[in-house]
């Protein structure tokens, strides 16, 4: 285990002081149209193991349940996880940036975050402290006896480390969704395969990145346990100092996929009137996806669309059928 975790390569486009947005992106996988039936999130717990988070955001400070450095940030304060590098600010937005008339809002704009900072202002972690930030996420318990339901993890390294491996699968047998950004070494050809981990364990949620107009982005890791793609072009979301920059990479694409369960968790279980396991909460995630035509490899089951299910609904129930006041 010499070799350190990374933040998976991205680039930062713009930086801006002020916007008033609803990402293109959050647009795109019609995160809105479940809004309403799913809470926005609210009473969701998603780990963020990143960089940490800009606390005093003003998008991001009322979302924060809790967190914890394990870094030697901050002379290994494990009570300061603020974000030194800018990454986990922003992937946090985009999960659940809170919906307040300013800036940008998020997938599941009540979620709760617990930001877990496992990498330094560089980008760079030992694998003991992403391992120890998974065993917290799945053993943290919030002063509401909340449990952490997500995991999101937009980092990977080149190395298969068993006990990486294991925590992961420990996680998901505890019924936590790992979702994790599939990485961007990609060479823009479909039949080639690259593999960043934890990205390629099969118990993850692998995440590949499409632009706006939904074509496969060329850096996006294409390999056999790619499960679905997001936006991960010119992702706009919260930036350390009250800012708002937009990023591109895999990273951005995770992040949408983790709100993205945050929501159908809170759908689903009104709807069986019983908490899912993780398996089956990875059921709902895959009926809300739609094939844009490339490989399984590049694509898996296609690109997060959260409306499908109410499409369904017009389907099975002929519009001239359909009941009105």
């Amino acid at each position: 285990m010499k070799n350190q975790v990374k933040l998976l390569p991205f680039t930062i486009q713009s930086v801006v002081d002020q916007t008033n947005e609803t990402p293109e992106g959050i647009q795109l996988v019609k995160a809105p149209s479940i809004w309403d039936e799913s809470s926005q999130g609210e009473g969701i717990v998603i780990a963020v193991i990143d960089t940490g988070i800009d606390s005093s955001h003003p998008d991001l400070k009322d979302r924060i349940i809790a967190g914890r450095n394990f870094t030697t940030d901050y002379q290994g304060d494990p009570d300061i996880f603020e974000d030194n590098n800018g990454h986990g600010t922003h992937v946090s937005g985009t999960i659940a940036a809170s919906l307040n008339n300013e800036g940008v809002v998020g997938i599941a704009p009540k979620a709760q975050l617990l930001s877990l900072k496992a990498l330094t202002g560089q980008g760079a972690g030992n694998y003991d402290w992403i391992i120890d930030a998974i065993h917290y996420a799945v053993q943290w318990q919030g002063p509401n006896n909340e449990r952490v339901r997500v995991i999101s993890m937009s980092l990977g390294g080149p190395e298969d480390v068993p006990e990486l491996h294991k925590a992961i699968q420990q996680a998901v047998n505890q019924n936590v969704s790992v979702v994790v950004a599939a990485g961007n070494e990609g060479d823009s050809k479909e039949e080639t395969f690259e593999y960043a981990y934890p990205g390629a364990y099969n118990e993850v949620i692998s995440v590949g990145a499409v632009n706006i107009d939904l074509e496969l982005a060329p850096f996006s890791n294409t390999n056999t346990e790619i499960d679905l793609v997001a936006p991960g072009v010119d992702v706009v979301s919260t930036y350390p100092d009250n800012k708002y920059a937009q990023l591109t990479g895999t990273s951005m694409a995770a992040p949408h996929v983790a709100g993205a369960i945050a929501l159908l968790i809170n759908v689903s279980e009104k709807e069986f009137e019983r908490t899912l396991s993780e398996a089956e909460v990875y059921a709902q995630l895959v009926r809300r996806t739609v094939p844009l035509g490339n490989r399984k490899s590049a694509e898996g089951n296609g690109f997060l669309q959260l409306d499908l299910i109410e499409k369904l609904h017009d389907i099975i129930l002929p519009s001239s059928m359909n009941v009105t006041n």
